[in-house]
């Protein structure tokens, strides 16, 4: 390994490992914006917010039906699918995520809407049409919605500095951002040409799809089904690829693990620690076990020793590698693992790989807190408690009760 004091060591000097001050409670960040404050408990934790919204009503299943004098009355039609509509956060359509789950949310209070939190998409929904007819005419039969999309952002805490050369934890957006589709609940009825209704609306856009100028509604004909014309045809979307490891469109491409790369150490060592407490980040001797909480010690044979390699910095937030010095290996989350909520970090050879890769956001200058962020899933550091052993996890949101929140020591 390249152990060498260059440049990017000086981006780990400005970290500043003064004596730090006491750690504030979590605040309530579901509304943050960017440029709010935040705390020293928010640095490792993460909140999406909407940038922009779109409500369109789209038509889902329709089928044109012609019902004659003596054929009124209630009439059920399996209409034909024209619009598929799935639920997604980036590229991630499973939503297991609280990230995602609080991305929803958060579209459901911008637009004022009752839209769906969960996968789900409106092929699932059965195609069949119950209605009561009173008057013989063409109608369309069809089941539609409020189909919601838009942009989002990620807002991390981290510190910024005032006009007046002073510093402040404050909510600043940070890298993972990506577009969503959600929907209402569908609604189903039977529109004619001659029935008056609301602009803009999911009967309106049935009654589109009629074709009332042409022929087919004023001609002669049985009761029943009307072929569909062009406009009626399904229209479905090409199929989604399958979900690739990673959340909401954040992931850049990674590459493999087959060559160890050569990384360009600080020479100072560090202890990422549980503030004010004795255990922290211990690597560990075999390959298949994770970070896991550990005291220091003699005996602990460098395995709590990190040194950030490759280190650059843009927008305040440092981006580095976490190389180990008692395994000489870099901290990540395994590929296979790294759309799972909780999956554990792990040691493996280094090499250029995102999964590698780590954000972190400081408090202001004189305090060695931190919280850090995977590159390539997004998701913050913690832990579930604290405990000798406890594994150090990823949290796509991060740990809301300050337990993502860690010492960077100098050692």
């Amino acid at each position: 390994m390249a152990v060498t004091a260059t440049a990017a060591a000086g981006a780990v000097t400005a970290l500043g490992l003064a004596a730090a001050p006491a750690a504030a409670a979590p605040t309530a960040t579901t509304a943050a914006r960017p440029g709010d404050a935040c705390t020293v408990a928010d640095l490792g934790t993460r909140h999406p917010y909407i940038k922009t919204t779109e409500v369109s009503p789209t038509i889902t299943h329709f089928k044109g039906w012609y019902v004659t004098e003596g054929t009124t009355g209630q009439q059920t039609v399996s209409t034909d699918t024209t619009t598929v509509i799935s639920v997604s956060v980036g590229l991630n359509d499973t939503i297991e995520t609280s990230f995602a789950v609080e991305a929803l949310s958060d579209v459901k209070a911008t637009v004022g809407l009752d839209v769906k939190l969960e996968y789900t998409s409106t092929s699932e929904e059965s195609n069949s049409v119950t209605w009561n007819l009173t008057q013989p005419g063409y109608y369309g039969f069809y089941k539609g919605t409020k189909k919601v999309t838009g942009t989002y952002g990620s807002l991390n805490c981290n510190r910024a500095q005032q006009d007046d050369g002073s510093w402040a934890l404050k909510w600043t957006e940070g890298p993972g951002s990506g577009s969503f589709t959600t929907f209402t609940t569908l609604e189903e009825g039977a529109v004619r040409c001659q029935d008056s209704v609301p602009a803009d609306s999911i009967m309106a856009r049935a009654q589109t799809l009629l074709d009332c100028g042409s022929a087919a509604p004023k001609a002669d004909h049985p009761a029943g089904a009307v072929a569909p014309t062009a406009k009626q045809k399904p229209d479905r979307p090409a199929p989604q690829p399958a979900p690739t490891a990673g959340t909401p469109a954040e992931q850049p491409t990674a590459t493999g693990h087959s060559t160890r790369a050569a990384l360009d150490c600080s020479t100072e060592a560090y202890k990422i620690a549980v503030p004010g407490k004795p255990l922290s980040w211990g690597a560990p001797l075999l390959a298949d076990d994770g970070v896991r909480l550990r005291p220091s010690s003699i005996f602990s044979a460098h395995l709590d020793n990190w040194r950030l390699c490759n280190v650059t910095e843009q927008d305040g937030v440092l981006e580095a590698s976490l190389w180990n010095w008692g395994n000489g290996g870099c901290a990540t989350i395994a590929e296979q693992n790294a759309s799972t909520e909780r999956a554990v970090l792990m040691t493996v050879p280094c090499a250029e790989d995102d999964l590698q890769r780590f954000y972190i956001y400081r408090d202001v200058p004189g305090s060695p807190k931190i919280g850090v962020q995977n590159k390539y899933t997004g998701s913050m550091m913690g832990y579930d408690r604290y405990a000798d052993g406890e594994f150090i996890r990823q949290y796509s949101n991060g740990r809301q009760d300050g337990t993502g929140t860690f010492d960077l020591t100098g050692v």
